[in-house]
């Protein structure tokens, strides 16, 4: 430190004359030169370059393998809804009716009075034995009509006989002019009477329907009768009313017991739970790739995050404006195109163990199986998996 205040110091002191130049100083005294520093690429620009790129090329890539899966949020769960209705006017005296309540196949859910239709059935077994007695007795007339003709064929036999000897006695003069007479007419008497029997036997004939072997139950009046019976049990079996099958019962909260019921008239329903189906809304846009038997998956808003798997049943025959009750009419000129949407039927696995409610919301997602670029784009991913699997193997 004091020898560089000395030295400069002593540099100080130096007096230069007019023209003389600067001595130089030693080199323990001459000025260090600052380092340059290097000059760094700005990370910056790095990125203001490769994120645009990354940004276009990954845009790139999920739009041409894109397209395969489409989605819509427009869709609805569907349940058939059967409407229970009493065959038969009367009084309910039995109901297992419920509110809300689940029943099998079969359970028996309420009885109409069956008092009337069981004297209503007794009645048509009266009437169906009466036929069947008036079949015997129209066959026996048959039979009785027969030998009425017989008896008239032989009549006619005598009296032409006795005509005969009658007509032989008058040419020899034996017997009387009137004698003859009354014989002729006896003829012409039994001719008529045969001729009434053959009437009679065709109408005691045409009674039996033709055949006068026809059997008891396939004579016309008694197959009516047999009918009205029939009708008649079916009437009475009807007023025990079952569930057509499984499901819950829904609007019967105003059913009770002794309510006064009429034939055909709508009481409750009943929502089937054996089958459901998915009616997705998709745009027509949307339906390019997309065919029956595809597989889905259907996410309802009731049971957010529990995928239910389904199965594209069927694809609407027209859009929705087509079945409108006032389907739009674009002559005018004004129109505007308008994407249209048509309703996609996808089959809900059965085996699902979620509570499904028909009308519940849901997100539906198709798999068409056909990406909208290159197919090679598409398969990429899996070739380089595939790639990358044979090398480690082979490590």
């Amino acid at each position: 430190m004091n020898a560089m205040a000395k030295a400069d110091g002593d540099a100080r002191k130096i007096e230069l004359a007019p023209g003389q130049a600067m001595p130089a100083l030693p080199a323990s005294l001459s000025p260090v030169a600052a380092p340059q520093p290097k000059k760094r690429r700005s990370p910056r620009l790095v990125l203001m370059l490769a994120l645009p790129l990354l940004l276009a090329a990954g845009g790139g890539y999920v739009w041409v393998t894109g397209g395969r899966y489409q989605e819509t949020d427009n869709a609805n769960l569907q349940q058939a809804v059967v409407t229970i209705a009493a065959q038969v006017t009367g009084r309910v005296v039995e109901t297992h009716v419920v509110d809300n309540g689940l029943v099998k196949a079969g359970d028996v859910l309420f009885v109409v009075d069956p008092q009337p239709s069981k004297i209503a059935l007794e009645q048509a077994d009266a009437a169906l034995a009466a036929a069947r007695i008036a079949v015997e007795q129209l066959r026996a007339n048959y039979s009785q009509a027969i030998a009425q003709q017989h008896m008239a064929a032989n009549e006619v036999t005598f009296m032409q006989a006795e005509y005969d000897r009658q007509k032989d006695l008058s040419a020899k003069g034996i017997s009387s002019r009137a004698l003859l007479d009354e014989a002729q007419r006896n003829i012409a008497k039994a001719q008529d009477q045969q001729q009434a029997a053959r009437e009679a036997v065709t109408g005691a004939l045409a009674a039996l329907g033709g055949k006068a072997d026809l059997e008891t139950d396939s004579h016309p009046s008694v197959m009516a009768a047999q009918a009205a019976r029939d009708k008649a049990a079916y009437d009475l079996a009807q007023t025990t009313v079952r569930a057509p099958a499984d499901g819950m019962i829904s609007q019967a909260s105003s059913f009770k017991l002794g309510e006064l019921v009429s034939e055909n008239t709508p009481l409750f329903s009943l929502v089937e739970t054996d089958e459901a189906w998915v009616e997705a809304n998709f745009k027509e846009t949307q339906l390019t790739n997309m065919k029956p038997g595809q597989t889905a998956e259907i996410e309802l808003d009731t049971y957010p995050g529990r995928p239910i798997k389904a199965t594209v049943e069927a694809i609407g025959a027209g859009t929705g404006a087509e079945f409108s009750l006032l389907p739009a009419q674009n002559a005018t000129g004004n129109w505007v195109k308008v994407t249209q949407r048509i309703p996609v039927r996808l089959k809900v696995d059965p085996t699902t163990d979620l509570a499904l409610r028909t009308g519940m919301s849901a997100d539906v997602t198709v798999d068409t199986g056909a990406a909208r670029g290159l197919p090679h784009f598409a398969a990429l991913p899996e070739s380089l998996a595939g790639l990358f699997g044979t090398a480690s193997a082979a490590e």
